[in-house]
């Protein structure tokens, strides 16, 4: 699973906190000018333009799953705790 995620997102940031990402198999990719992999990752997965609508977005590779938003994630991490 990866969590696209921006450093000065609150939702993002939230999710970062109240989870243990690691220990859920997420890897988490920082949307900045600094990881052009990163970047190069969410156009990939052809969420460009979801991105710019906002953050955080888990995408769930095993499911070809794609989550968006903090509640919508929240409810599915939780599931999986």
């Amino acid at each position: 699973m990866i969590l696209f995620s921006a450093p000065t997102c609150d939702k993002c940031s939230y999710i970062k906190k109240n989870f243990n990402l690691k220990e859920l198999g997420i890897r988490v990719e920082e949307l900045t000018e600094d990881n052009p992999e990163g970047l190069a990752l969410l156009a990939w997965h052809g969420l460009v333009k979801s991105a710019e609508e906002g953050l955080p977005i888990l995408v769930v590779e095993k499911e070809r799953l794609v989550i968006r938003g903090q509640d919508n994630i929240v409810r599915y991490l939780e599931r999986k705790k």
